[in-house]
Protein backbone atom coordinates (compact mmCIF):
# COMPACT_ATOMS: atom_id res chain seq x y z
CA UNK A 1 0.00 0.00 0.00
CA UNK A 2 1.35 3.42 -0.91
CA UNK A 3 2.03 6.09 1.69
CA UNK A 4 -0.74 8.31 0.31
CA UNK A 5 -3.31 5.51 0.58
CA UNK A 6 -2.21 4.70 4.14
CA UNK A 7 -2.61 8.34 5.10
CA UNK A 8 -6.10 8.54 3.55
CA UNK A 9 -7.15 5.34 5.32
CA UNK A 10 -5.97 6.71 8.65
CA UNK A 11 -7.80 10.00 8.08
CA UNK A 12 -11.04 8.13 7.26
CA UNK A 13 -10.77 5.93 10.35
CA UNK A 14 -10.15 8.97 12.53
CA UNK A 15 -13.20 10.71 11.04
CA UNK A 16 -15.40 7.68 11.76
CA UNK A 17 -14.17 7.39 15.34
CA UNK A 18 -14.56 11.14 15.96
CA UNK A 19 -18.22 10.87 15.00
CA UNK A 20 -18.92 7.48 16.57
CA UNK A 21 -17.41 8.27 20.00
CA UNK A 22 -20.32 10.64 20.57
CA UNK A 23 -22.96 8.12 19.48
CA UNK A 24 -24.03 5.13 21.55
CA UNK A 25 -27.09 3.01 20.94
CA UNK A 26 -29.03 0.89 23.42
CA UNK A 27 -32.09 -1.35 23.29
CA UNK A 28 -34.63 1.46 23.54
CA UNK A 29 -32.71 3.93 21.34
CA UNK A 30 -30.46 1.98 18.94
CA UNK A 31 -27.92 3.42 16.54
CA UNK A 32 -29.03 3.67 12.89
CA UNK A 33 -25.79 3.10 10.99
CA UNK A 34 -25.70 3.86 7.26
CA UNK A 35 -23.09 2.37 4.94
CA UNK A 36 -22.58 2.83 1.24
CA UNK A 37 -20.32 1.35 -1.38
CA UNK A 38 -19.82 2.00 -5.06
CA UNK A 39 -22.92 -0.02 -6.04
CA UNK A 40 -25.06 -0.44 -2.90
CA UNK A 41 -26.39 1.27 0.23
CA UNK A 42 -27.52 -0.26 3.50
CA UNK A 43 -28.69 0.54 7.03
CA UNK A 44 -28.57 -1.29 10.36
CA UNK A 45 -30.13 -0.80 13.78
CA UNK A 46 -27.43 -1.63 16.34
CA UNK A 47 -27.63 -2.09 20.12
CA UNK A 48 -24.13 -1.11 21.27
CA UNK A 49 -24.59 -2.28 24.86
CA UNK A 50 -25.15 -5.89 23.81
CA UNK A 51 -23.20 -5.62 20.57
CA UNK A 52 -25.99 -7.00 18.37
CA UNK A 53 -27.74 -5.93 15.20
CA UNK A 54 -31.49 -5.58 15.75
CA UNK A 55 -32.47 -5.12 12.09
CA UNK A 56 -30.80 -4.47 8.78
CA UNK A 57 -31.75 -3.76 5.18
CA UNK A 58 -29.80 -2.94 2.04
CA UNK A 59 -29.97 -3.01 -1.73
CA UNK A 60 -28.28 -6.42 -1.58
CA UNK A 61 -31.43 -8.22 -0.33
CA UNK A 62 -33.45 -10.27 -2.77
CA UNK A 63 -36.42 -7.91 -3.13
CA UNK A 64 -34.17 -4.98 -4.09
CA UNK A 65 -31.66 -6.95 -6.14
CA UNK A 66 -32.53 -5.21 -9.41
CA UNK A 67 -32.00 -1.76 -7.86
CA UNK A 68 -28.59 -0.24 -7.44
CA UNK A 69 -27.33 2.78 -5.54
CA UNK A 70 -29.56 5.76 -6.27
CA UNK A 71 -31.62 8.31 -4.36
CA UNK A 72 -34.84 6.37 -4.90
CA UNK A 73 -33.33 3.13 -3.67
CA UNK A 74 -31.77 4.96 -0.69
CA UNK A 75 -35.17 6.30 0.25
CA UNK A 76 -36.65 2.80 -0.03
CA UNK A 77 -33.92 1.46 2.25
CA UNK A 78 -34.78 4.18 4.78
CA UNK A 79 -38.49 3.40 4.59
CA UNK A 80 -37.88 -0.32 4.98
CA UNK A 81 -35.56 0.11 7.96
CA UNK A 82 -38.18 2.42 9.48
CA UNK A 83 -40.84 -0.25 9.02
CA UNK A 84 -38.56 -2.88 10.59
CA UNK A 85 -37.98 -0.55 13.55
CA UNK A 86 -41.73 -0.07 13.98
CA UNK A 87 -42.21 -3.85 14.01
CA UNK A 88 -39.71 -4.06 16.87
CA UNK A 89 -41.48 -1.17 18.64
CA UNK A 90 -38.55 1.23 18.25
CA UNK A 91 -39.62 4.88 18.07
CA UNK A 92 -36.33 6.75 18.51
CA UNK A 93 -32.85 6.13 17.09
CA UNK A 94 -29.41 7.74 17.08
CA UNK A 95 -28.38 8.47 13.49
CA UNK A 96 -24.82 7.42 12.62
CA UNK A 97 -23.76 8.78 9.25
CA UNK A 98 -20.27 7.31 9.55
CA UNK A 99 -17.63 9.16 7.55
CA UNK A 100 -20.15 10.50 5.03
CA UNK A 101 -21.55 14.00 4.88
CA UNK A 102 -25.25 14.42 5.55
CA UNK A 103 -26.47 15.00 1.99
CA UNK A 104 -27.49 13.02 -1.05
CA UNK A 105 -27.96 9.32 -0.36
CA UNK A 106 -27.40 9.59 3.40
CA UNK A 107 -30.07 12.30 3.71
CA UNK A 108 -32.49 10.21 1.62
CA UNK A 109 -32.10 7.23 3.97
CA UNK A 110 -32.80 9.53 6.93
CA UNK A 111 -35.84 11.08 5.23
CA UNK A 112 -37.23 7.66 4.36
CA UNK A 113 -36.92 6.53 7.98
CA UNK A 114 -38.53 9.75 9.21
CA UNK A 115 -41.50 9.22 6.88
CA UNK A 116 -42.16 5.92 8.66
CA UNK A 117 -42.30 7.71 12.02
CA UNK A 118 -38.79 7.19 13.37
CA UNK A 119 -37.47 10.13 15.40
CA UNK A 120 -33.78 11.08 15.49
Amino acid sequence: MSQKLKKLTKIRKNRVMRIRKKLRGNAEKPRLCVTKSINHIGAQLIDDEKGITLASFSTLVKEMKEKKRSKTSAKEVGEKIGALAKEKKIERVVFDRGRYKYHGLIAEVANGAREKGIKF
